[in-house]
């Protein structure tokens, strides 16, 4: 598996949404963006409701939630 470089894509600053992880340059949660996907909707659909977003931003969002996943399974 070939691993993005998620902190290209995704940042944490104080004060923006709570601090939770965003994408780099908006204030949308990587958490928006799976729970978008676990409702449903679709890649394509997300990135025309949201246009500052691209297919690369979802991809990140579901390896950052894999990688938090594997990190909590082994600890």
């Amino acid at each position: 598996m070939v691993s993005m470089d998620l902190t290209a894509l995704i940042e944490t600053r104080a004060g923006v949404r709570s601090g939770k992880p965003c994408f780099v340059g908006t204030r949308i949660a990587v958490y928006d963006v799976l729970e978008y996907l676990a409702s449903g909707m679709t890649t394509n659909e997300i990135v025309a409701d949201f246009p500052e977003l691209t297919s690369d931003h979802v991809l990140a969002a579901l390896e950052f939630a894999a990688l938090r996943e594997r990190r909590l399974a082994t600890t």
